[in-house]
């Protein structure tokens, strides 16, 4: 039996939730209870959820155990959606923006959790938000470059494509020190290795172009995603090469 399946057992058992959720978050800390986090988003109420996303960064500070109760509420969202609650879509949009990152890393999770059941309903609305702010293309791109979201070349096709006009709009922006922008930028950091690895006769060519760019955040973000191993591993010949080409041939 898995820890999720312990913690669904537990669940199952406990009249109130929060007292335990608060006291198992592993918040504050280096890493939240995702366990336990998964088996809230999957056995929690919508009226569970409702309440806890109430809580405010002021009542629910990053890192805290309060903020724990949101993060299970957000990514219960997922399975909202999964089950035909559209209203949880607007929900994702607007806590994508939230400014505790935890909690936007839920935003991610609970969209993945979607694109198991839907990923054709995840990429529409996906394509809908790296028109948005900086949080959004963000939360857009990280909920995407997930491997097991894109067995289907069809689907990693389209990762690509959204992933493409997303950099795309880097090109225009004019304060490169926003710190939304910086999240973004980093999140590209690695999205992009991700979905060429899953797809590498079109990924390849895209990021090509984009090694070519003079743009020094694009390059930044092509030269951060060769360095990642599944790169390497997929062709190690023509990521070196690009490595080159971006004069960053340090192994």
């Amino acid at each position: 039996m898995s820890r999720i399946d312990d913690y669904r057992k537990t669940l199952t058992s406990l009249d109130a939730w929060e007292p335990f959720l608060l006291r198992e978050s592993g918040l504050p800390g280096p890493r939240g209870n995702l366990e336990l986090a998964a088996a809230v988003a999957e056995l929690g109420s919508a009226g569970q959820f409702a309440r806890w996303l109430t809580l405010s960064p002021e009542e629910a500070p990053v890192n805290s155990p309060q903020e724990f109760l949101v993060f299970c509420a957000v990514r219960g969202q997922g399975r909202l959606l999964a089950e035909g609650q559209s209203d949880s879509l607007a929900i994702l949009r607007r806590f994508a923006s939230d400014p505790r990152w935890r909690t936007r890393e839920a935003v991610a999770m609970a969209l993945q959790r979607w694109g198991d059941d839907d990923m054709d309903g995840l990429l529409a609305a996906m394509a809908d938000w790296s028109c948005g702010t900086f949080l959004e293309q963000r939360a857009a791109a990280a909920a995407l470059c997930e491997p097991r979201l894109l067995v289907d070349a069809r689907h990693a096709g389209t990762v690509q494509e959204i992933l493409d006009a997303i950099t795309f709009t880097i090109l225009s922006v004019d304060d490169r020190r926003d710190p939304d922008f910086r999240v973004l930028r980093q999140a590209l950091g690695y999205c992009w290795s991700v979905a060429v690895a899953a797809l590498p006769e079109s990924g390849k060519a895209i990021m090509e172009r984009w090694c070519a760019s003079d743009d020094p955040d694009v390059r930044w973000i092509m030269r951060e995603n060769l360095r990642k191993k599944r790169l390497q591993k997929m062709d190690d010949s023509w990521t070196a090469q690009q490595r080159h080409a971006l004069h960053d041939d340090d192994s």
